[in-house]
């Protein structure tokens, strides 16, 4: 049996919030949730801070965010190459994390690209990533399912999992 690794995504919160928190109060807690043992921590967003302004602070808080003697892996989500080049400048950042969704509506809203032109994408965001010897988790997001009716099939899913 393989281990269970469990990853935390307060970005996911933290980028609904109506309100920016502030960059100290952010990086206290990231700090703490660093040593609960969390295999990773998905805390990071290096996509347009128009887009999602409560995460325009990334940069700095990649900067100050110390992992010390924690043996959790930092993750950040990134849109494109040009996310995914800001991210890898950071040390801190072990793995980069790219939503890709099997509704063709859902990505473009999401990611502004077609699934055709995200798949090119997840391609040059890995040669990125194994030049930096750094990982690329890709999210299939409405794997599941989609509001906007699009086809769905598990066998669609298996398609792009393969």
């Amino acid at each position: 049996m393989s281990a269970l690794q469990i990853v935390e995504c307060p970005r996911d919160a933290m980028q609904g919030w109506p309100h920016h928190l502030p960059t100290a109060q952010k990086l206290q807690y990231l700090q703490q949730l660093l040593q609960v043992g969390f295999h990773t921590l998905d805390c990071l967003s290096f996509v347009s801070p128009k887009a999602i302004p409560q995460m325009a602070d990334s940069h700095e808080v990649a900067r100050q965010l110390d992992k010390g003697n924690s043996n959790t892996q930092v993750l950040a989500i990134v849109a494109n190459e040009r996310g995914a080049t800001e991210a890898l400048q950071h040390r801190v950042v072990d793995a980069l994390g790219y939503p890709f969704s099997i509704s063709p509506t859902f990505q473009q809203r999401n990611a502004n690209s077609s699934l055709a032109e995200s798949w090119q994408r997840v391609l040059r965001i890995q040669e990125l990533v194994k030049q930096q010897s750094r990982q690329l988790v890709v999210y299939l997001s409405m794997a599941f399912g989609n509001p906007y009716g699009d086809d769905y099939s598990a066998e669609l899913v298996m398609e792009w999992a393969d």
